[in-house]
């Protein structure tokens, strides 16, 4: 490669024989014209005793000055012992990784959320996440990139709600920890959660328990659930048959508008709910007292759909607001949980059947984790006495006095 004439402008403009044309000024720069006749800058050198090609741009976006600039700063680089070659292939690697990581925090709670679908046990889940972060965090974060995202980010989103709102400011401050936590396993960031918790934001803000006001789920007093019971079963529609199976079970309001004819065995009294429709994920056994079982057997006789109480609209399940709205034509001042509620007072204060009986019946876990583990049954048939006892109590069929579990109230 002898040295080549030194070219100017004008010249270079008036390339056009194909293949590397060598314009001179810096040793092994050329102007290459490929067959289709555009033309590009090529910087040609020897690099550890081995010819390389280094592209400098295409011309005439990279001027003749330009090009003759970047070849001098590259075999200025090949004296100093550094591969120019490689040096832009690592930093064009570098560019590529740090778009593909570059996501924003609204890109990655879309992303989780649809990684995390199948786990939802209840596609409302889903949508409450979805609105939280989007309410909440969505206005101070959602267009910063996680990787940039510090407490400073956080505490602005947490901070203004965090006394007014805590229940869901704790809420959001754990979903926000669980987006996070997903974008560090994807690569999309790197160090501590900001949003955690434990050791972290607990010394910067007051405990959820501290300041939030319970808010109990409302309920009826047990001694005017016979009345209300009796004006129940007067309304008619699937809601307030779904809201009298719920309270006849002590069951949650999902579980019982979500029941499917499969789960029943009406001849031995049983409903087994499935783990993944129970808040712990773990299989359920309900005892049906004999008013369960002739309310199911009426249903049975309407069937139209794999559910128990279909939703009249569509013959698929009941809105979780259908119950609500049954209460509310009632004008009851209650919610459908609290009949859970409703149900522990009763067994605490009118019967003797044990604590963990009453427990057990609302799918709460019960003792220690060694006590678990040495208790194998669930106490299924002490669980039917006392459903019954429950179902014979709210219809007004008067207690199982021959059981010896309801205590008198008489004096």
């Amino acid at each position: 490669m002898g040295k080549a004439k030194e070219m100017g402008a004008l010249e270079v403009s008036r390339i056009a024989r194909r293949g590397m044309n060598f314009v001179g000024g810096v040793a092994g720069l050329g102007l290459n014209v490929n067959t289709g006749g555009s033309r590009s800058w090529v910087f040609r050198a020897r690099v550890a005793g081995v010819r390389r090609d280094m592209g400098l741009g295409g011309y005439p976006d990279v001027t003749l000055a330009q090009a003759r600039e970047l070849a001098r700063v590259a075999r200025a680089k090949i004296r100093a012992g550094v591969d120019p070659i490689e040096e832009a292939r690592a930093a064009r690697s570098a560019l590529i990784a740090a778009r593909m990581s570059a996501v924003s925090f609204s890109k990655a709670t879309e992303q989780y959320l649809e990684a995390h679908e199948a786990g939802w046990s209840n596609p409302k889940h889903r949508q409450q996440w979805e609105n939280t972060l989007t309410t909440y965090a969505g206005p101070k974060i959602g267009q910063m990139l996680v990787r940039d995202i510090e407490l400073p980010h956080v505490l602005s989103v947490l901070e203004p709600i965090w006394r007014e709102k805590t229940e869901t400011a704790s809420r959001l401050r754990g979903r926000m920890e669980s987006v996070l936590d997903w974008a560090s396993a994807r690569g999309y960031r790197s160090g501590p959660n900001p949003a955690r918790w434990k050791g972290h934001l607990d010394k910067l803000l007051p405990a959820p328990g501290r300041i939030a006001k319970t808010d109990h789920h409302r309920s009826l007093p047990h001694e005017d659930m016979p009345a209300f019971f009796a004006a129940l079963r007067q309304q008619d529609g699937s809601g307030a048959r779904a809201l009298e199976f719920a309270i006849l079970t002590a069951a949650r309001s999902g579980e019982a508008r979500g029941a499917t004819w499969e789960e029943f065995d009406l001849t031995a009294g049983k409903w087994v709910i499935p783990a993944g429709r129970m808040k712990a994920k773990k299989e359920h056994r309900v005892a049906l007292s004999a008013q369960a079982v002739a309310l199911l057997k009426a249903q049975q006789e309407l069937r139209v759909s794999d559910f128990v109480f279909p939703s009249p609209k569509e013959d698929g399940m009941l809105s979780d607001m259908t119950l609500t709205a049954v209460l509310r034509r009632m004008k009851v001042d209650a919610v459908p949980h609290g009949f859970r509620s409703t149900f522990r007072n009763w067994t605490a204060e009118t019967t003797n059947y044990p604590r963990e009986i009453a427990e057990l019946a609302l799918a709460h876990t019960v003792g220690s984790e060694v006590e678990r583990a040495y208790m194998r049954s669930d106490l299924f048939e002490k669980r039917r006495a006392l459903m019954q006892d429950w179902a014979d109590f709210v219809s007004g069929a008067g207690a199982r006095a021959s059981k010896g579990h309801v205590r008198s109230l008489r004096g």
